[in-house]
């Protein structure tokens, strides 16, 4: 099992944060249906009143689960992928690919 941890930081203002939120959501039921997507959440800060807590209101986390590195890459390559970067580049905070941000990769576990 995979799991990937991927910040995308979107320009600032909510309604960039949602309109890549909106895209998101759209796709997710796809998504949980391909082989070897065992999970996939888009997770945004919640302003819990906690000391310790910074927030991030121009991020988006996405939280990935795969069977393989293979299955992650297959996913990469689907159509609503391509479409979602596309789409969601011009909501991304500077020259980044709206997907690629910052990845986290777990080592794979049995």
């Amino acid at each position: 099992m995979l799991t990937v941890i991927a910040e995308i930081r979107t320009r600032p203002g909510q309604h960039h944060r949602q309109a890549v939120l909106d895209q998101f959501a759209k796709i997710i039921p796809t998504v949980l249906q391909e082989a070897g997507c065992h999970g996939y959440a888009p997770l945004v800060d919640h302003a819990a009143g906690v000391s310790f807590q910074t927030t991030a209101p121009d991020s988006i986390v996405m939280v990935e689960q795969w069977e393989s590195v293979a299955h992650l890459e297959a996913h990469l390559q689907t159509p609503h992928m391509k479409s979602l970067v596309g789409s969601g580049q011009r909501r991304c905070a500077g020259d980044q690919h709206p997907y690629s941000a910052g990845w986290r990769l777990s080592p794979p576990t049995q």
